[in-house]
């Protein structure tokens, strides 16, 4: 049978006139390269949500677009190339608007503070972007391990406090290259110690005594990173959440805010590649 006498359900009408926000795929693997501030490149792997929204006529949509589309793009991600890829995302499936999401983990170089023992560190990164009509949007996510010494612990305490891993999530709008090692930088720099995949004794006892004597709430955290972010000339927008994973509760805390930097009036928005 020729291909073009085979039936094509998803381009028949659909008489319930309802159109659908998003459609598309999820969960696609995908190797990807990204600029590394310290060896130039860096290989991982991607997980891509890529989707369309559907006029009301269309029954449903192609979704071997969709892919084919990935195939076309791949490579190095950037800013550049993800508008391309939504560009060609919405012309291949006649659509007004594409959205689409890659989540993957960045592994950075981290050396132990005191034995300068070299051990590498995930941090995991979502980017998400959108386009409808002339409106281009994207945000960067870095998702950084810290730990917390709690101060109310060591206040209240004869000796001793109460200490936990948790996690800072920083999201971005920008206009300049703004890199992701500078991300977690101030994460760790906003938290009670860094978190470090190798430690000897001498440098457990160096971090232990860091987080002491500087203790921070869950609260303090989103504070510090937001002092930073402000100082920031090539953020423009950041929602920042920090959670820490309780290890004398029997629940997690939370904190979390956002800020627009921008001035409508200005047109701040992004101009570099990640």
């Amino acid at each position: 049978m020729n291909k073009r006498d085979l039936p094509d359900t998803a381009n028949r009408p659909d008489d319930r006139n309802i159109p659908i926000d998003k459609v598309g795929v999820k969960d696609i693997r995908y190797p990807i390269r990204l600029l590394d501030r310290a060896n130039g490149e860096q290989r991982t792997v991607g997980s891509f949500n890529m989707y369309v929204n559907l006029p009301h006529s269309f029954k449903g949509a192609h979704m071997s677009r969709f892919v084919e589309v990935l195939n076309d793009h791949r490579g190095a991600i950037s800013v550049d190339s993800l508008f391309e890829m939504l560009r060609a995302m919405r012309e291949r499936l006649e659509a007004e608007s594409a959205h689409v999401e890659v989540e993957f983990p960045y592994f950075i170089e981290k050396e132990a503070p005191v034995s300068k023992a070299r051990g590498l560190m995930e941090n995991r990164c979502r980017i998400v972007g959108s386009l409808q009509g002339e409106r281009q949007d994207m945000v960067i996510y870095v998702t950084t391990p810290i730990s917390t010494l709690c101060p109310c612990s060591k206040e209240i305490s004869d000796y001793g406090a109460h200490n936990q891993r948790g996690v800072a999530t920083i999201g971005f709008r920008f206009r300049g290259m703004v890199w992701i090692e500078e991300i977690v930088d101030i994460a760790e720099q906003s938290a009670s110690s860094a978190v470090y995949s190798l430690l000897k004794r001498e440098d457990e006892k160096f971090v232990t005594e860091q987080a002491y004597a500087n203790p921070v709430f869950v609260e303090d955290v989103v504070r510090n990173i937001a002092q930073r972010l402000d100082a920031h000339p090539d953020i423009v927008w950041y929602g920042i959440e920090a959670e820490n994973f309780e290890s004398i509760h029997n629940h997690n805390a939370y904190a979390s805010l956002e800020k627009d930097k921008r001035d409508p009036e200005a047109g701040d928005w992004q101009e570099n590649i990640i």
